[in-house]
């Protein structure tokens, strides 16, 4: 059996630009996303048989509220508006949520275990431990900038354990 797959960048923005019906370019993003991101993030943790953790998904508040806002076709000011007070709304984190639970169809293949979201953290309040420091690691990650057309900015990190 194979481990779970890193997803590539390119998979990561054709998955949200079907989701979210909008054109999305692709930058490196200044640094990885942690816990220690400015503004929060909101963090998907992933687990496979046992809720032993398989992978992380990390977004920037940014991305979160853009990416919320966009599925849920609300205007691009209520996104900005969360950036600004450094919250999303219950509708918002629900569709944040919705995206995270999808992004999982991207860490499961035929022959590796199968991994489902188990938990959303975020943005308010911290992160535990262990995930904050898996979110600091060095192995097996993909960081990505992305630009959701008429909602802006935000970066994405995934990391598989």
């Amino acid at each position: 059996m194979r481990e779970t797959p890193l997803p590539s960048t390119k998979g990561l923005r054709d998955l949200l630009v079907g989701m979210l019906g909008r054109d999305i370019t692709v930058a490196e993003p200044p640094d990885p996303v942690t816990a220690a991101t400015p503004g929060g993030v909101v963090v998907g943790v992933y687990v496979r048989e046992g809720l032993r953790t398989a992978a992380l998904v990390a977004l920037d508040l940014p991305l979160a509220a853009r990416a919320g806002a966009a599925l849920a076709l609300l205007p691009p000011r209520v996104a900005d508006r969360a950036v600004e007070a450094q919250h999303l709304d219950d509708a918002l984190a629900e569709n944040v949520s919705e995206v995270l639970n999808v992004i999982s169809s991207l860490l499961n293949t035929d022959d590796a275990p199968h991994v489902r979201l188990y938990r959303v953290h975020g943005p308010a309040g911290l992160l535990p431990a262990d995930v904050a420091g898996w979110l600091r690691g060095y192995g097996r990650r993909t960081d990505v900038a992305f630009d959701i057309r008429g909602y802006g900015e935000g970066a994405v990190s995934v990391v598989v354990l």
